[in-house]
């Protein structure tokens, strides 16, 4: 027999809890039993069938789980490319606390959804870098996310050519690919702000390839400053550079794969609309494999405890009524 849970000081509790008061109980029938002069031996008919119905709840509070059975479990899932932009304006802070620190709370929230699902990471911005292959691995994408920061890639700009290339390489790759393109999902994160010459082509080798793109732009229409050691950046003449979200470019990208654009601003955060749309989309069979499940049949030594309560209020002694 395997047993849901083990035993517990909660259960230990009981057990001392229902000896006591059942003892002083029985000391107080004693008495009166005495003083009425009457047979006192029938009160331990109440006492076994009450024992044994307290037994069998604490026996049905651990669980008890026997017998076997055969059960198919299946594999399903998608793969998901998220692109990450990490330019410099990602540390604009018109998004508070700042767009870049938004979006690693937020990304945490679309790998816990995702759980089910290979998911990979690529940072980006004038070039594109694996940051996490495709994984099951919860612990190691998270960890990658918290780490992000605009330090890690050169600073040359936003360029959306390299890592959509990067992320249908790798979805497309025949020794890590598990699924069917239908199955297969790239999220590009960025303030929209392009400024490469390689987009179209690799839009053109996604949409071919039948990926969805889905694009989370973040900022504000109104911009923001970006932040800097000293203070807010500033250009070559001396004043603060205001970089502000362009949601034009990600629109169309999404729009030409079949995808979606979803937004974080000061007022709108999309990012569950994000995982309700790429949830609705199918999963691809992977595997099955047949394993031994034992079933927990608490119910039955709950439905006999229940049943001897029901006993115990029908039978009356004739001697001391209990």
């Amino acid at each position: 027999m395997i047993w849901y849970r083990n035993s517990s000081i909660t259960e230990y509790i009981l057990i001392g809890l229902f000896a006591v008061l059942y003892a002083v109980y029985i000391f107080k029938l004693y008495k009166v039993s005495k003083q009425l002069q009457t047979p006192f031996g029938t009160v331990f008919i109440k006492f076994f069938f009450r024992t044994i119905a307290f037994a069998l709840i604490i026996i049905s509070i651990l669980g008890p789980s026997f017998g076997t059975a055969k059960k198919e479990v299946k594999s399903v899932g998608k793969d998901i490319m998220i692109c990450v932009d990490l330019s410099k304006s990602m540390d604009a802070f018109d998004i508070q606390p700042s767009r870049l620190e938004k979006i690693k709370f937020e990304l945490k929230r679309i790998v816990n959804a995702f759980n089910s699902d290979r998911v990979g990471i690529i940072i980006f911005s004038s070039e594109a870098f694996m940051q996490c292959p495709l994984t099951f691995d919860q612990n190691a994408l998270n960890l990658f996310i918290e780490t992000m920061n605009t330090g890690l890639v050169p600073s040359g700009g936003t360029d959306f050519g390299p890592p959509l290339q990067m992320a249908l390489k790798k979805l497309t790759d025949a020794e890590n690919s598990f699924t069917q393109p239908k199955s297969k999902v790239i999220i590009l994160i960025s303030d929209g702000e392009d400024f490469g010459e390689e987009t179209d082509d690799a839009l053109s080798e996604v949409e071919q390839n039948n990926i969805k793109l889905f694009t989370l732009g973040i900022g504000t229409e109104k911009g923001g400053n970006i932040a800097s050691t000293n203070g807010i950046k500033l250009d070559k003449n001396g004043q603060a550079i205001v970089t502000k979200l362009n949601s034009t470019s990600l629109k169309d990208m999404a729009q030409k794969t079949g995808g979606q654009y979803h937004e974080i601003n000061e007022e709108r955060n999309d990012v569950a609309r994000l995982i309700q749309a790429i949830s609705k989309i199918e999963g691809q069979f992977r595997d099955a494999r047949t394993i031994d499940v034992s079933a927990n049949k608490y119910f039955y030594f709950l439905l006999v405890a229940v049943a001897l309560f029901v006993a115990d209020v029908l039978i009356n002694v004739r001697t001391v009524r209990i």
